[in-house]
């Protein structure tokens, strides 16, 4: 028999893939900035009136970080939306926030996988917790903060304006004339086709978007493949030094390179089911995956033109920061996500539909229910 064997890709032409793949992650926000503008200010009101009401922003924010399974992708669509004009600063914030808490919905699904042992399932099941309630809980004490004091967009202004000037005028990004072309490729192509401006707005949009997830998708499947063993050498240096701001630190570190929080909280949940890593040693690297995460955001602003644009991907790190200072530097509070997440946990242990029944009515039914009613 003739023994096959699978080559490997070169790190070198993987990291020409990722590259490139960056390149056209950045066209797609373009293209859907382009498509937006295009659909014109009336069109724009009527989609979204409802994220002016910062609650319904909220749950938009949750529902369509759910959809798409990924933070990265809905941060960069809300940073193309504020970029065209057709969001403010104001309404895409809670949005952000929103979308810190949706994407804590695949590493809570990756627990479920262990619902049949039931002493791995409680570990999973409160180290994937953790995070949904740290996000909850930052979004509680912030959100009323920033609506009554503007304290995390007044920071995010401050600092994009020292950077790339002040709200309201064009700042010349180079990222935005190297998609330039390109994006007049697409826009030629359904001009050629013979799609009206609404229908070619739509069209654009939809080009956009299709092109941010199929980026982000192949950018961090490349990206694991390429630092796959780094990252395990990581979380066992983690092990042995235990957790805090090194925890913190390393977290950020690993979603940076995997472009995917879902991945580094993901990869957390197996090792806290098989008690490798403790509950009080998970917890912290899943917020540094919060920090982590922002990079894609604050990525998609250099395709965009508006200072605006800028202003709210650094309004998402900041709300991370804060969030981390507030829950986890005060030591008072540090260990409340961790004891609701172990409540929960020992709910959902003496009854696992309750487990699925919290997953469906937290990250689907309740946010529907915001968009709703308050939309």
């Amino acid at each position: 028999m003739t023994k096959t064997t699978t080559r490997e890709i070169p790190g070198y032409i993987q990291s020409a893939i990722v590259v490139s793949l960056i390149y056209f992650f950045l066209v797609g926000v373009s293209s859907l900035e382009t498509g937006i503008k295009i659909l014109g200010s009336d069109t724009q009101e009527s989609l979204f009136s409802a994220a002016s009401n910062p609650i319904a922003a909220l749950c938009i924010g949750v529902l369509g970080t759910v959809l798409v399974q990924s933070s990265s992708a809905s941060t960069s669509v809300i940073v193309g939306l504020v970029a065209s004009g057709a969001l403010g600063v104001d309404d895409a914030v809670p949005m952000i926030m929103g979308a810190n808490i949706g994407t804590t919905v695949t590493n809570t699904l990756v627990s479920l996988g262990h619902i049949r042992q039931s002493g791995e399932f409680r570990r999973a099941f409160a180290a994937a917790a953790v995070h949904d309630f740290f996000n909850v809980l930052a979004v509680m004490i912030l959100l009323p903060l920033e609506l009554a004091f503007g304290i995390i967009s007044s920071v995010a202004e401050w600092v994009s304006g020292r950077l790339v000037g002040t709200a309201g005028t064009e700042w010349k990004s180079p990222v935005k004339v190297w998609v330039k072309e390109p994006v007049g490729w697409i826009q030629s192509f359904w001009e050629a086709v013979g799609a009206t401006d609404g229908f070619r707005g739509v069209l654009m949009i939809g080009t956009g978007l299709v092109i941010i997830l199929l980026a982000l998708t192949l950018i961090t499947r490349n990206m694991r493949a390429l630092v796959a063993d780094r990252v395990e050498r990581a979380v066992n240096a983690l092990l042995s030094r235990g957790g805090g701001v090194v925890a913190i630190v390393i977290g950020a570190i690993i979603t940076v390179a995997v472009q995917s929080s879902s991945i580094t909280t993901s990869i957390l949940i197996p090792l806290a089911g098989a008690g490798v890593i403790t509950l009080r040693n998970a917890y912290p690297v899943t917020l540094g995956a919060n920090i982590g995460t922002t990079i894609t955001a604050l990525l998609a602003s250099l395709a965009a033109s508006s200072p605006e644009s800028l202003t709210v991907a650094l309004a998402h790190t900041t709300f991370n920061i804060y969030g981390i200072a507030v829950l986890y530097g005060l030591p008072f509070l540090r260990d409340i996500p961790i004891r609701l997440a172990e409540g929960l946990a020992g709910l959902a242990v003496k009854n696992g539909s309750a487990a699925v029944a919290y997953v469906v009515f937290s990250f689907v039914v309740l946010p529907l229910i915001g968009v709703v009613i308050l939309g």
